[in-house]
C-alpha cells in the first residue's frame, strides 16, 4: 500500500512524503527538521522510513531546510545539477548539503531507488531550474507539478499518465491583478515562468488527464490571491465544463499550506 502526506504546500514551506510500509520518499524539504518529527510523531510513524529525498528547484520555500534534512537523517538528495548549484548560493540555505549526499538527476531519466521508480521532467519556472517528478510503485502513478509557469507538451504527456496528481493552482488571476502587489511582482506571477492560476490548473488537468486519473490535490495556494475553496470551485467548474465531475470522476482535495493535510491511501 502507497500512502502519501503534504507537510505544508505554500510559500511557507513545502514537503510532500510518499511511503509504503518499508521505504520512504520525500519531496522538497521547506519545512523544518523540528516539525518533520512532531508530525512524524503525530502519524505514528518513524523518520527513519525517509529513505530519498528529491528536490523540484532552489527557491527557498522548498529548500530551506534540504541540508539540516539530510544531514540529521543521513539522506542522499536527488536533484538537477542546477538546482544543486542553486541550493549552494541560497543564503536561506543555514547548512548546505554534504557532497558526499548530492545526487544528479535529469530531465526525462528514472532513477530506481528502493521501492519507487522516479522521473523527473522539466517545469518552466523563474528558479535556476525546476523539475515536476512521476513516481511510480505499486500499481500508482504520482505526479507532482509545482511552481510551474505554463503546461508544455513534456508535462502534459505526464498529467495524461498519472492516477494521481499533484498540481498547482496558485492564485485567482482577478484577485492577484486587484491586490497589492507591485505590478513587476503581477507580471512575474502571470508569465510563462511563474505560477499557474486556478482557471489554468483546472484546463490544465481536463485537457490532459487520462481515463485512469483517481485523485487530484491542488497545491501551492497563495495566502494574498487565493482562497481554498475559490480554488476547488474554480477546478470543480472548468471540469465540469469539459463534462467531468469531481466526487464522481476522481476525488479533488485541497492541500493546506502551513499543517499537514492527513494521510491518503493512493488505492
Amino acid at each position: 500500500m502507497l500512502r502519501f502526506i503534504s507537510f505544508g504546500s505554500g510559500s511557507s514551506g513545502n514537503c510532500y512524503f510518499l511511503y509504503t510500509p518499508t521505504d520512504g520518499l520525500m519531496i522538497d524539504a521547506g519545512v523544518g527538521i523540528r516539525s518533520l518529527k512532531k508530525y512524524f510523531r503525530d502519524y505514528g510513524l518513524p523518520l527513519t522510513l525517509i529513505h530519498h529525498l528529491f528536490i523540484t528547484h532552489d527557491h527557498a520555500d522548498h529548500i530551506k531546510c534540504v541540508g539540516s534534512i539530510s544531514h540529521d537523517l543521513h539522506l542522499p538528495v536527488y536533484a538537477t545539477e542546477q538546482v544543486h548549484h542553486g541550493i549552494d548560493r541560497n543564503y536561506c540555505v543555514a547548512r548546505k548539503v554534504d557532497v558526499a549526499d548530492r545526487h544528479t538527476v535529469e530531465d526525462g531519466h528514472t532513477v530506481e531507488v528502493g521501492d519507487f521508480r522516479v522521473t523527473p521532467f522539466s517545469v518552466p519556472h523563474d528558479s535556476s531550474d525546476n523539475v515536476g517528478y512521476m513516481v511510480e510503485a505499486d500499481g500508482v502513478s504520482f505526479c507532482i507539478i509545482t511552481d510551474a509557469g505554463r503546461i508544455t507538451d513534456a508535462m502534459s504527456s505526464y498529467i495524461g499518465r498519472a492516477t494521481h496528481l499533484v498540481i498547482e493552482a496558485n492564485h485567482d488571476r482577478e484577485m492577484l491583478m486587484a491586490g497589492p502587489y507591485p505590478q513587476h511582482l503581477k507580471e512575474r506571477i502571470v508569465s510563462g515562468t511563474g505560477h499557474l492560476s486556478n482557471a489554468a490548473c483546472g484546463e490544465a488537468i481536463a485537457q490532459h488527464m487520462g481515463e485512469q486519473l483517481r485523485h487530484v490535490w491542488l497545491c501551492h495556494l497563495s495566502e494574498e490571491n487565493n482562497h481554498p475553496e475559490l480554488a476547488r470551485k474554480t477546478v470543480e467548474a472548468t471540469l465540469r465544463s469539459y463534462g467531468i465531475v469531481a466526487g464522481k470522476d476522481l476525488q479533488l482535495d485541497v492541500l493546506k499550506r502551513t499543517m499537514p493535510t492527513g494521510v491518503f491511501d493512493l488505492a
